[in-house]
């Protein structure tokens, strides 16, 4: 971006990041400019590791990455990553956030970041091998696979099931599966299923992997969204339909040890990749909404109508300072929470409102930026030409995806309201009036303050003048109440 100083400069000199990293970020820049974002035309999916075009063309950028130290970020360095702390990451996926392509360049897409958190922390050295290392190497995909289709965003009310074989000590896993993302490209999954029934709500699910190739797994269809996804249909390689899968397991058995974490820890597992990747959301909105946002300026100094340029009009520059000042607060909401885990990395519960409020407001900054330049471009905005629909697609996605916008807005709220239960009113007519109202308050500051005022000489109504006053004191039979 050209204007990288004045967009994220500022901000990283106001958290105090090193002016190596910065020259690191300068770099990234370019480079996904210039290298990457050009592959997001090819119309293959990142995810597709066995593409003929992507294994020609994304291990040479991939070597790049690795060699300014900048492969799979989010991971420590005993994984193969450098270690970065949630801000740095942050910082990064404002610039991958651009482009399709550039986190699996990068080695930081979703779903496989948290799913390669969960086997490191879960994961038997067997499987990391098996799994994990491949997965780090960008030799395979994996896909998440939680959402159920009469479940929705509520996973307490999963009926997949998977129970122990005393004779094979093997799970038999039966149930189905709805959004299960990439499926169709993935080596393994990572499936949550009900192992205790009778437990209580959020003890009686657990984690498993289970690779595509068991017996038993079969993707009945590729669910698309949108339009963009129609790139992703290709049925000449086996791959037809959309970018999400909806999954049958039927009798599938994975050996005992395929449990990720105890039994009946499934929501404790699943939280180690959801709290950390809904904040990612947040992180690479910025990046596509900045794309955006640049189109709409270049496209507003470029386009002349009646006599003048787009950028002279009031109603453009009107849409242009919302859209700037949109995409300020949410940047600087996600730094900040991003700082913010990273003086606690092990309790997520700490900002928990924080990372709801990111995830709540992506879906609105982007509809209100993307719309904004979308229109600025007439036709040409909503047409197959231009990135826009697909960006409005994210949108209303990531609203629903991790858990829906309402639910996170409840988490804000009631966590929002309950610093406030010891401070409701407690009379009745504090009730009825409230205690902050105007009469309240100064009759509070008479009873402070008629000491001082007696001893002055100065008479009360000096101090009766006070907004929405006047009219209350000019009764007698107010008066009299005091």
């Amino acid at each position: 971006m050209e204007d990288f100083d004045e967009f994220i400069g500022r901000d990283l000199k106001l958290f105090g990041i090193q002016p190596e990293f910065i020259e690191k970020l300068k770099w990234m820049d370019k480079f996904v400019k210039e290298e990457v974002e050009p592959l997001d035309t090819f119309g293959f999916s990142p995810y597709d590791t066995t593409h003929p075009a992507r294994a020609a063309l994304f291990p040479p950028l991939q070597q790049k990455v690795r060699d300014q130290g900048l492969w799979a970020c989010h991971l420590g360095p005993e994984l193969g990553g450098p270690g970065y702390g949630q801000f740095k990451l942050a910082c990064m996926n404002l610039i991958l956030g651009r482009s399709r392509c550039a986190p699996k360049v990068f080695g930081t897409a979703a779903p496989d970041t948290g799913n390669s958190e969960i086997l490191a922390h879960y994961g038997t050295p067997k499987q990391k091998k098996e799994f994990l290392e491949p997965l780090l190497q960008d030799k395979i995909s994996s896909c998440y696979s939680m959402t159920e289709p009469a479940g929705g965003a509520d996973p307490t009310t999963f009926v997949s099931r998977a129970e122990l074989d005393p004779d094979t000590n093997e799970w038999v896993i039966n149930g189905a599966k709805l959004w299960s993302s990439s499926a169709k490209y993935a080596a393994f999954f990572l499936m949550m299923a009900v192992t205790d029934p009778e437990a209580s709500r959020h003890s009686s699910m657990s984690m498993f992997i289970i690779p595509a190739t068991t017996p038993g797994v079969t993707i009945l269809r590729n669910v698309g969204t949108g339009i963009h996804e129609l790139d992703l249909h290709d049925p000449e390689r086996g791959l037809p339909g959309g970018d999400h899968g909806y999954v049958e397991y039927k009798n599938v058995r994975v050996p005992f040890d395929h449990l990720l974490g105890r039994r009946g820890e499934g929501f404790l597992v699943a939280q180690t990749r959801l709290s950390g990747g809904r904040i990612h959301y947040g992180m690479r909105t910025i990046g596509t909404c900045k794309r955006a946002f640049d189109m709409m300026c270049e496209r507003a100094q470029s386009r002349t109508t009646q006599g003048e340029k787009l950028a002279l009009k009031q109603m453009t520059q009107e849409k242009v300072a919302d859209c700037w000042m949109a995409l300020e607060q949410f940047k600087l909401l996600v730094l900040r929470t991003a700082w913010l885990i990273d003086q606690n990395p092990k309790n997520y519960r700490a900002v928990r409102k924080d990372i709801a409020a990111v995830k709540a407001m992506v879906p609105k900054v982007i509809d209100i930026v993307v719309t904004h330049a979308m229109r600025l471009h007439g036709g040409l905005g909503v047409s197959w030409e231009l990135p826009f629909t697909r960006y409005l697609m994210s949108g209303h996605v990531q609203g629903i995806a991790d858990g829906p916008t309402e639910v996170h807005k409840v988490t804000i709220a009631r966590q929002v309201l309950a610093k406030y239960v010891n401070r409701a009113a407690k009379t009745q007519d504090e009730i009825n009036f409230t205690p902050y109202n105007v009469i309240a308050l100064h009759h509070k500051a008479l009873e402070k303050y008629r000491p001082h005022l007696q001893q002055a000489g100065v008479d009360e109504k000096w101090v009766t003048r006070g907004p929405g006053l006047n009219s209350i004191f000019a009764t007698e039979s107010f008066r009299s109440h005091l």
